[in-house]
């Protein structure tokens, strides 16, 4: 077996396996919650070793920038869940983030703004969005019932993803964005697209068959052309968060994918994309 076909088989065993783990995890809120809380604190991890290791002047604290993005994440489960009432449960959190600022006081780094801008970097890119779909699995329903929202979040992701690369592939001429990401093309783009819109139309069936109303289709199909805007940029977003740093993987945790930020970084943006979506769907916005 040569080494193409070998990578091949891996990518693929991977890849079923993660798409597994990850619909397991959708099945109640309990399991999402803690299977994102650990997403939250690898991602978490692996982004504070990159900017720690090829970042210049850069030294954030690790273990604590990490803890307190999973502990974010925890505090609005808890919050959202009836778990924990008020404003109170952020307070450990916020106390973190006093001590992150002051003790760069301390430390005598040799760049402490920088330590501060990668450190608060990795709360608003990484905790805040991770927090935010434990509001998009209480959307769309109580924690007896599946995590449909979510699960449909990434669902339409991978979908795009899927779509993006087969039509890049067949009819992929145009670049999207070369100066960032030379391998996407406005054909991939408008495929995956397409795709997502199609997905999105059956989900609406699958979930309400008969009893489907225009303005449900329309809320569906809105979700999908969000999720592939924003995974877009999402997408982006990293692969210039990693032009910057001169890497081409964030990692090697989940073999022939990359790291964590590799395999989630599309919905970084998705997420807070779609509960901003829907909340204002509720507030009769649209």
């Amino acid at each position: 077996m040569n080494e193409k076909k070998k990578n091949l088989i891996i990518r693929s065993v991977t890849g079923v396996l993660f798409v597994a783990i990850m619909v397991a995890g959708f099945l109640n809120v309990q399991a999402m919650t803690l299977l994102f809380a650990l997403i939250t604190g690898l991602t978490m991890w692996e982004y504070t070793g990159l900017v720690n290791e090829y970042a210049e002047d850069v030294c954030v604290n690790r273990f604590i920038s990490t803890v307190a993005g999973v502990y974010l994440f925890l505090a609005v489960a808890g919050w959202v869940n009836g778990i924990v009432n008020g404003f109170m449960v952020l307070t450990p959190y916020l106390l973190t983030l006093l001590y992150l600022f002051i003790s760069e006081l301390y430390l005598k780094a040799e760049n402490a703004i920088h330590d501060w801008a990668y450190t608060m970097l990795g709360q608003m890119y990484i905790a805040l969005p991770f927090s935010l779909i434990n509001i998009l699995g209480a959307l769309g329903g109580n924690g007896t019932k599946i995590m449909v929202l979510p699960l449909c979040l990434f669902v339409f992701l991978w979908v795009n993803d899927s779509g993006a690369y087969l039509s890049g592939s067949l009819f992929g001429k145009h670049k999207l964005f070369p100066r960032i990401s030379p391998g996407k093309t406005w054909e991939g783009s408008i495929g995956g697209g397409l795709l997502v819109i199609v997905a999105a139309c059956v989900v609406a069936y699958v979930i309400n068959g008969r009893n489907l109303t225009p303005e449900y289709l329309l809320m569906w199909v809105g979700l999908g052309v969000i999720v592939v805007f924003f995974g877009t940029w999402g997408d982006l977003v990293e692969s210039l968060f990693k032009r910057t740093l001169g890497i081409k993987d964030s990692g090697n945790i989940l073999p022939g994918h990359g790291g964590m930020l590799d395999r989630f970084d599309s919905s970084l943006l998705a997420i807070p994309a779609a509960v901003i979506y829907l909340y204002a769907l509720q507030m009769g916005c649209f």
